[in-house]
């Protein structure tokens, strides 16, 4: 069977997914940062995310899989669980406000973020990521 653009080889249950950095990820829905939860706070430009869940992430699950991407700027929020995530393309900096840690990511970076920490991105060239993400209290 062909893989999807997704790396899912189309079976009805959930099989693997392989995510490689330069490839097609395929189609994502726009996702505005209007999230009260994450208190979105736009610093400078228009950042315009978009992003697919390809696993979990309904009303209480407590995982989420999936691909988010985000044009140029800056913003700031709350990051609502932990996650896992790594860089398939892009160049942006991620600085955490509780300890001032900056980190600059790029296409095969991967950075763990806790959930409920406070993050500024600054998105220089539009980022693609995959990331897991785990909330125990589920996402909503």
């Amino acid at each position: 069977m062909q893989p999807a653009a997704n790396g899912q080889t189309g079976d009805s249950e959930l099989s693997a997914i392989r995510y490689v950095p330069g490839d097609d990820v395929g189609a994502l829905e726009i996702w505005p940062f209007d999230n009260p939860a994450s208190q979105y706070r736009i610093v400078a430009g228009s950042p315009s995310a978009s992003g697919r869940l390809d696993a979990g992430g309904g009303a209480g699950d407590v995982t989420r899989a999936g691909i988010w991407r985000c044009t140029p700027g800056t913003f700031e929020c709350i990051e609502q669980g932990d996650e896992m995530m790594t860089m398939l393309s892009g160049a942006c900096r991620l600085t955490f406000h509780a300890t001032g840690a900056t980190y600059d990511l790029m296409s095969g970076d991967s950075l763990f973020i806790p959930g409920d920490s406070r993050v500024t991105w600054e998105i220089s060239a539009t980022v693609t990521k995959v990331f897991f993400g785990f909330k125990a209290d589920g996402y909503r």
